[in-house]
């Protein structure tokens, strides 16, 4: 295992131990192959806001991504069949209100977050986008370098797929053993 995959693991376990005690995942991570594999697609197109916005926002630059991934799972259960023939689904999101707005508009548009329930999705959001940038920085991957490059993607995915599974599991979606 190389340091990228040692990294993306720690990151992995670092969230899922963090959204398990505040509730918002179950033990056994949820799948949704659909989902899942428009992240290449999405993080390809959010590469270049994402970076560039990094060096003064990189909280924002990172849970961006995990509302992508939120509304990526939105839309699957919403209207798959609609939602998995649009070319750019990040452009779709990001175009609605400009880059800056992205997080107030998966909140309001796409999740329908109103009241308590909008504030805390912005708090745990923010506490995961803390979390793997503190990861992140601890990691001494030297800026501008091809390791970082891979280890900030690596961030973006992991932010991504857990966005997905929180809204999954907000949506009743758990991956529970039934004893037959």
């Amino acid at each position: 295992m190389d340091t990228i995959e040692k990294y993306e693991l720690a990151l992995y376990e670092d969230l899922k131990g963090y959204l398990l005690e505040q509730g918002e995942v179950d033990e056994h991570m949820p799948e949704c192959p659909d989902v899942e594999e428009c992240w290449q697609g999405i993080g390809e197109a959010y590469l270049a806001d994402g970076i560039r916005e990094f060096q003064a926002y990189p909280t924002a630059s990172l849970g961006w991504m995990m509302y992508i991934g939120m509304a990526i799972a939105r839309f699957w259960d919403e209207d798959w069949d609609l939602y998995k023939h649009i070319a750019n689904l990040y452009a779709l999101l990001r175009d609605k209100r400009g880059y800056d707005q992205l997080d107030e508009y998966v909140r309001e548009g796409v999740l329908l977050l109103r009241g308590d329930a909008y504030d805390q999705t912005e708090q745990l959001v923010s506490a995961c986008a803390t979390r793997t940038h503190t990861l992140l920085m601890r990691q001494g991957f030297e800026p501008g370098t091809v390791d970082a490059m891979k280890a900030y993607v690596a961030s973006l995915r992991q932010l991504y797929l857990m966005g997905m599974s929180v809204e999954l599991h907000r949506l009743g979606y758990h991956m529970t053993r039934h004893n037959l």
